[in-house]
């Protein structure tokens, strides 16, 4: 049985990283009723740093009920003088309630035949928003784009390039009910075909569309009615022959074998009539309740009795066990038990609680012996709804010594007729057995770490420190953190970093999954076309030997996984390697081969999204099959397109596919156990993580530290700083994005560093070598800021090879190498410039750089950034100029010989 969370709804936030836990919503599109976890909130008083606790307990004498047991095995309640009250609390629920809607749809003309008017409303109450856009004729590969500027109503807000977000304003209907409404003038002269949009409520994040599609408007008529259209359907769907065959065309764009097969067309306008249509809607709101919880112990008898109280309506049924020791392990205590109780798999009790006198709410009362810790449970409100604490159990502590802690740490409820484990989302604090073990002056550095990190992060401290001043931190916090590493590893020696350079000593195999050794040197080992042989894996097999001999320590495969997309970026099922690349066993054969040259491999691994294999009842696609046949639950609820039922995305969403919710504990175990899984059966070393802005970078901290990679580098690609088309000198912003993911993973992964990238092409480009200095006089990009955690590039599958995203200048590839190859950071090689008439001084440039140990934490001085040249000298042992001006090093304490030059590069060694 798939549950849907909902987290506690009062304002305490539940930090974990950089942020907050997102409160996952209701999803209405459902035809079956779906379950519910429903946590409670409590008084102030039991609130401690924001989590659920009892913190405060009552203890006090009274006259209190006490209990004897009777013939019948029914507690007989009277009163005794001789009983402690051991815990008495009221606890706040929020249950679902649905209530009966309709979204209604009118379409009126204008000042005249051109000019139309849309009006979306609903009259439920809620922060509506219309998420819409348009459909223009002759798009191809997309049927969302962003309306006109003078189409768009007040108050919209651009949604990514495809989509616009316009709130709903309160209104009266004629009725003189209240409605909310937004109105959309357009006009019909124009290239629109159609316009589409879902609705929103903004209070529960949940989504609604037409029969599980986007409603549509359709403006012209080619369109086939998919069940989604609004309006009268006259003229839609009619086509035959050779316009039936465009009508396809313009609905699956796959279909079309190239835009030419659709561009020259032009389709005759709709003769739009006015309409009003209403769509019924059913919302879910949370309605407050509570349950009250007291336990007393009668002296007299040596028993418990706990007493609960509750105003839920209809019947409640109390899924409950008790706890012998602080393990909180459930287990069913002997009889005699409440009335109306049965045993559930030998596993816990359900008792039905007793309807009051006039039906509203129910009670019950359990009689324990002496000896249990804790009394433990889950309320049932039918085979959809359950009440939970945070995703675990309530846990009512019944002596003065129990642990007071609300929740077990395991949740009991019915999940497919199994019991499941869920525990809520916690960060780890590194207070693990490991690091109990540790000395005390490697606890000392973590604890420094700790510190300089909170330090570093906070967001006074980014206010108020310099650059200069946070740079240094980073600095301090590397070298720290490389010496509790080699303290950790006691088998590993331990050098300082200064030592590793100085006396040129080889470093430990494996500092960190962010850097490597920090001598690495990647190549990407394919690109956008590799996977139409169907024998990518074997065709590199016979490549490795030269790839090992140019210098490379580490090569990046493309995903292995079966896939929608032939290039493997919109996986399936995720433990079929059998790609477009070759099968697993050609795979296991490459690793291998990579292994015996020296260099180290990494996965491509897509987490942020996956393709589903199987509808939804709606018509959707987000049930997955395979070995993880997850279902919606898995899905991120702020996506409309596939109606996720898990929590709201804690990043961007990837519109093309199921985003996929690391929220959800059994999402991250079956990942975890996936990478694990490809550790051991084919061999990774390590990790390229696909759009991470799509989640969290604690998640990716999680996954590292599960899987221990040698290497990890993320791809976190956004745009870059522009003002009116040319691009900003200070791209700080962008590079700060960056940064901030690398920071949420701990330091635990790199990332490509897109800003070094984004410069050099307009360095290049327009003869602006000056750009290559900040204001500061570093270098502008990540690695100008933290250059262990940098991987810069200049080109990769996707700005390169056929896609030509974002193409480097041409002609001035060996320039950006030039940059890299020399400079700290982790360098990445894109395989068709290896293989190209390149390779030669790509070889020479690697040379250079491993013959003079420049490592990601090399040190870069700038010491020329003018209009037509830029120069710098790393580590004092090499200066470079690259650009057509004129620069060369002066001989002083070091005599420089021309190590290597091309055109507008030269390289010099000091000797």
């Amino acid at each position: 049985m798939s549950t849907a969370v909902i987290t506690p709804l009062f304002r305490h936030p539940h930090r974990y990283g950089g942020g907050y836990r997102p409160t996952p919503k209701f999803h209405l599109n459902s035809r079956k009723a779906r379950p519910f976890y429903l946590n409670y909130t409590q008084s102030s008083r039991l609130m401690f740093n924001g989590a659920c606790s009892l913190s405060s307990r009552h203890f006090k004498p009274a006259k209190a009920l006490c209990l004897r047991a009777s013939s019948t095995d029914i507690a007989v309640v009277e009163t005794s003088e001789s009983s402690d009250v051991l815990f008495s609390e009221t606890f706040q629920l929020k249950r679902p309630e649905k209530v009966e809607g309709k979204i209604t749809i009118r379409l009126e003309s204008g000042k005249d035949a051109e000019n139309w008017q849309l009006t979306v409303g609903c009259n439920l109450p809620g922060k509506w928003i219309l998420h819409w856009g348009v459909n223009h004729i002759g798009d191809v590969g997309s049927e969302w784009d962003q309306p006109p500027p003078d189409m768009r109503p007040p108050g919209s807000i651009p949604i990514k390039d495809y989509a616009i977000e316009t709130p709903l304003e309160k209104s009266l209907a004629s009725e003189g009910e209240s409605i909310y409404e937004v109105k959309i003038d357009f006009n019909t002269n124009s290239s629109i075909a159609a316009i589409n949009f879902v609705l929103k409520d903004e209070e529960t994040g949940s989504w609604y569309q037409h029969k599980g599609r986007d409603f549509k408007l359709p403006l012209i008529d080619y369109l086939q009615d998919n069940g989604n259209i609004v309006g009268p359907k006259k003229g839609l769907g009619i086509w035959t022959g050779s316009l039936g065959h465009i009508a396809n065309i313009l609905l699956k764009p796959e279909a079309a074998n190239s835009k030419e097969d659709i561009g020259e067309l032009s389709f005759q306008k709709r003769d739009l009539q006015g309409f009003y249509e209403e769509q019924a809607v059913v919302k879910e709101t949370l309605v407050d309740s509570s349950v009250s919880v007291s336990v007393r112990h009668c002296l007299e008898t040596a028993k418990n009795l706990l007493y609960m109280e509750t105003d839920l309506p209809g019947d409640v049924i109390v899924h409950w066990g008790i706890c012998k020791d602080e393990g909180k392990t459930w287990e069913i205590p002997s009889e005699p038990y409440p009335p109306a109780t049965s045993i559930f798999k030998d596993k816990a009790l359900r008792t039905l609680l007793q309807r009051k006198d006039g039906g509203h709410g129910s009670l019950g009362s359990f009689i324990l012996d002496e000896g249990f810790v804790a009394f433990v449970f889950v309320l049932k409100l039918n085979e959809n709804t359950w009440l939970n604490c945070h995703g675990n159990d309530f846990y009512i502590p019944l002596s003065s010594c129990s642990d007071p802690a609300i929740h077990s740490g395991q949740t009991h409820s019915e999940d497919e007729g199994q019991h499941k484990e869920s525990s809520p989302l916690l960060i780890s604090d590194n207070a693990s057995e490991e690091n109990q073990e540790v000395s005390a002056y490697t606890d000392e550095i973590i604890n420094e770490i700790r510190s300089l990190v909170t330090d570093i992060s906070s967001e006074k401290s980014r206010k108020t420190k310099s650059k200069k001043a946070q740079e240094s931190i980073l600095q301090e916090i590397e070298k720290l953190a490389a010496e509790a590493y080699s303290i950790f590893r006691s088998s590993i020696p331990t050098f300082t970093e200064t030592d590793l350079l100085e006396e040129a000593l080889e470093p430990p195999v494996k500092i960190s999954s962010g850097t490597g050794s920090g001598f690495e040197i990647l190549c990407q080992g394919f690109n956008w076309e590799s996977h139409k042989s169907g024998k990518w894996y074997m065709e590199l097999h016979e490549k490795a030997s030269k790839l090992a001999s140019i210098g490379f320590t580490v090569i990046w495969l493309p995903p292995p996984t079966d896939s929608v997309s032939p290039e493997g970026y919109m996986p399936r099922d995720l433990f079929n390697l059998n790609s477009r690349y070759g099968n697993i066993d050609e795979l296991k054969v490459l690793v291998k081969e990579f292994h015996k040259v020296g260099i180290r491999v990494l996965g491509d691994v897509v987490l942020n999204h996956r393709c589903a294999q199987y509808k939804n009842q709606n018509g959707i696609w987000n049930i997955f099959g395979g070995r993880l046949n997850w279902d919606d639950s898995a899905v991120v609820a702020d996506d409309p397109h596939f109606q996720g039922r898990g929590n709201k995305s804690s990043g961007d969403n990837f519109h093309a596919a199921p985003n996929i919710d690391h929220s959800q504990e059994f999402v991250r175990r079956d990942i975890k156990e996936w990478l694990h899984w490809l550790r051991k059966e084919i061999g990774y070393d390590g990790w390229r993580l696909d759009f991470v802005r799509g989640f969290w970078g604690g998640y990716v901290k999680d996954y590292l530290e599960a899987t221990e990679p040698y290497f990890a580098v993320g791809e976190y690609w956004d745009s870059l700083s522009y003002t009116y088309g040319e691009m900003d000198h200070n791209q700080d912003a962008h590079r700060q994005r960056i940064i901030d993911w690398i920071n949420a993973t701990n330091g635990t992964a790199g990332a490509f560093d897109v800003t070094t990238k984004g410069i050099l092409h307009s360095t290049l480009e327009r003869c602006e070598y000056w750009r290559l200095s900040d204001e500061k006089g570093k270098p502008p990009g990540v690695v100008g800021w933290w250059p262990s955690r940098a991987v810069t590039f200049i080109e990769n599958h996707d700005t390169g090879s056929t896609q030509g995203h974002w193409r480097f200048p041409g002609g001035k590839e060996i320039q950006g190498y030039a940059y890299i190859l020399t400079h700290p950071g982790t360098p990445s090689v894109f395989h068709d410039h290896i293989f190209s008439e390149y390779q030669s001084e790509i070889s020479t440039l690697i040379s250079i750089r491993n013959r003079n140990k420049i490592n990601c934490r090399s040190t870069v001085k700038i010491v020329k950034a003018e209009r037509d040249v830029y120069a710098a000298m790393i580590d004092e042992k090499l200066a470079m100029k690259i650009g057509p001006g004129r620069y060369k090093p002066s001989n002083g304490s070091r005599n420089w010989s021309l190590a290597a030059e091309g055109r507008d590069y030269k390289i010099w060694e000091a000797s």
